[in-house]
């Protein structure tokens, strides 16, 4: 035989022997990695925002105690659309997460605007102890009919208002004055039983409307006073903190295709983890934001007598909360 040949025959031999023992059962074990599976989560705030870093700690969390089998990638800045548009996208599964104003959420699970009540709460800590109770538990699971699972509260500060005329004190002061509220129909009433006109427009069409005097203020938190420039044409800012709404990390339903119930408690953890991270990002801004406003020469005063606000929007909580009224006054008891 030919050394061609016999070079030939040896070759198909070993060919055959490492293809049948690449394939075999016997030969070396593959190990196959875990699927990563990746969420999104939609912000309308920019990344600087407390809330936002907030977010991102969420999502760094979840990696990292999923060990990266999960990542959640955070779109802040409403890469993702508003909050309403948002919202309708995380019910059906669309979006997988997000942080919202829990106004916006109440529009279709009106039982939240209990939480919402003006001048329901003392003040931050008030409102805190009742989040962390069983109120806010059942409050968190109340959407789940909606096709949303409440994983935490944030903390979106108090709305007080603000205008371009006088220094408002006393409840009279605020008689006349045209304002934009926060687009909720529990907000409007609210302004209009403390005497203002209400003036519905676009967040983003504030600044030019109070220069133009088509309204003579507004109400917000101070952060959101300072970032939106709103100082520059409205100096007068009423401490009133008419309404505290706090804000919910949400997740949809259809996560839980994706999902295995052990991950599920890790991400609930991991949120409420990020609430404490977030309220304590939150405090410290507000109070700079405070301080930065007083030096811009904003005219911050409080009000003289709160209980004669608290008494011309009491017939609010009979209309809105007729059905847990036991649960408003379990609020108000709380010490």
């Amino acid at each position: 035989m030919k050394l061609k040949q016999i070079s030939r025959i040896w070759i198909s031999i070993i060919m055959t022997f490492i293809l049948t023992t690449g394939c075999s059962d016997q030969g070396a074990t593959v190990v196959k990695q875990p699927e990563v599976i990746y969420f999104r989560l939609a912000e309308i705030h920019p990344s600087d925002h407390p809330t936002t870093k907030a977010d991102k700690e969420f999502a760094r969390l979840v990696e990292e105690r999923t060990k990266g089998r999960i990542i959640i990638k955070v779109y802040d800045s409403e890469q993702l659309g508003p909050e309403k548009a948002v919202l309708d996208q995380v019910r059906f599964g669309a979006i997988d997460f997000t942080r919202l104003s829990m106004g916006q959420v109440a529009e279709i699970s009106p039982q939240l605007n209990v939480l919402q009540l003006p001048y329901i709460y003392r003040d931050s800590d008030h409102m805190w102890q009742v989040l962390n109770s069983d109120i806010g538990d059942f409050f968190l699971e109340s959407i789940e009919d909606k096709g949303l699972i409440g994983l935490a509260w944030y903390d979106g500060g108090a709305r007080s208002f603000y205008n371009s005329v006088r220094e408002v004190k006393t409840l009279s002061d605020l008689e006349g004055l045209k304002f934009r509220v926060m687009e909720s129909q529990l907000m409007v009433e609210m302004a209009r039983a403390l005497g203002t006109s209400v003036i519905p427009m676009a967040y983003g069409e504030v600044y030019s409307s109070i220069q133009t005097g088509v309204i003579d203020g507004a109400e917000n938190n101070f952060p959101s006073y300072e970032t939106s420039l709103h100082y520059e044409v409205a100096k007068y800012f009423t401490i009133d903190e008419h309404v505290r709404v706090p804000e919910m990390l949400i997740a949809s339903k259809k996560i839980l295709d994706r999902i295995t119930e052990e991950d599920l408690e890790i991400i609930m953890a991991c949120a409420k983890e990020s609430e404490i991270y977030q309220r304590d990002k939150w405090r410290i801004e507000e109070k700079e934001s405070e301080k930065k406003l007083r030096e811009l020469g904003s005219i911050i005063t409080e009000i003289e007598d709160r209980e004669a606000f608290v008494e011309a929007v009491r017939p609010l909580y009979d209309r809105y909360a007729n059905d847990y009224l036991e649960i408003v006054k379990r609020i108000q008891e709380m010490e």
